[in-house]
């Protein structure tokens, strides 16, 4: 649970002599965390008693973990205003994200992103934590993105993603008609040496995986053939469905860093679509949806 102080987990042991050391591993706690713990306001407690990692556990034992408060970013403003959060527990929450607002403040915007608005948001819930973006878009790209209220939460999805366990899929408009329904990208990505900001497929770039799926072909923008379609991603690379989409000859439309055509749109048509994954305490699957934003609607409609 989280409270106004401090998060706190709960669970139980399993078998009787173990080190509560070892029941504390298996809850995926990081050494930092227990350190944290034992340094900066937390505890460790079994049966609501003290103990240190040593104690000998009896099966059944409760065991409850006392995390420390978070304090809040230096240099994060809190600012208030309505978000559209889709989905929200005690560990962690889901917003639908608008085109042109940063995941998080950069130095041309320094406010305004939906870390500033969530820290508001902590602030009038009592959320004693920080903002740990677990998923997080460019500022041109609409859609779903996903917070942790606590450290570790956000450690544990972590783990999630270096596994592959979440599961992110867009929908992307882009120039011209794919041949194939569906095909995998497998090229790696790395910065471009003429540019601070854009990337590039090359040879010493990092491994990247795109899965993609055309939805809808037919379309027009004055002439020019594009498609709608689905992808998935399988890494996290910056830029990585722009640069792969631009890398097989189809940049997405609106992306003008990649060579793609702004004429009808004045960002890149990307929305992320859905996400899955396991929940990091309960293991119960979530899976939430998103339609694509209005103006890309309103792009396909106008050619279809």
């Amino acid at each position: 649970m989280i409270n106004n102080n401090a998060f706190t987990l709960k669970f139980y042991a399993t078998s009787d002599g173990e080190l509560l050391r070892h029941a504390i591993e298996k809850q995926g706690i990081s050494k930092r965390a227990l350190t944290d713990i034992k340094f900066y306001g937390g505890n460790i407690l079994v049966n609501g008693q003290e103990r240190n990692v040593r104690h000998l556990l009896q099966k059944s034992d409760e065991i409850t973990i006392i995390f420390p408060p978070e304090e809040p970013s230096k240099g994060l403003v809190a600012e208030f205003s309505d978000l559209n959060i889709v989905y929200e527990d005690q560990s962690f929450l889901i917003v639908d994200k608008p085109a042109f607002m940063n995941t998080i403040p950069s130095r041309e915007h320094p406010t305004g992103s939906i870390a500033n608005f969530l820290l508001g948001y902590f602030e009038k819930k009592g959320i004693a934590s920080t903002i740990h973006i677990v998923t997080r878009l460019d500022r041109d790209t609409s859609g779903l993105l996903c917070i942790a209220k606590h450290r570790h939460i956000h450690h544990l999805m972590g783990l999630q993603q270096e596994q592959g366990l979440i599961n992110k899929q867009y929908e992307a408009i882009v120039h011209g008609h794919l041949n194939d329904d569906g095909l995998s990208i497998k090229a790696p990505i790395g910065r471009k040496d003429t540019s601070i900001i854009e990337r590039e497929v090359r040879e010493d770039g990092q491994f990247a995986h795109t899965n993609v799926i055309v939805l809808k072909r037919g379309f027009t923008i004055k002439g020019d053939p594009i498609s709608l379609v689905r992808l998935r991603l399988y890494t996290g690379r910056t830029h990585q469905i722009r640069v792969h989409m631009a890398h097989i000859g189809h940049p997405l439309v609106g992306d003008d860093l990649y060579g793609g055509s702004r004429e009808l749109i004045n960002r890149q048509a990307l929305h992320c679509v859905y996400l899955e994954m396991i929940h990091p305490l309960t293991k119960e699957s979530i899976s939430i949806a998103s339609r694509i934003s209005q103006d890309m609607e309103t792009l396909l409609v106008r050619n279809n």
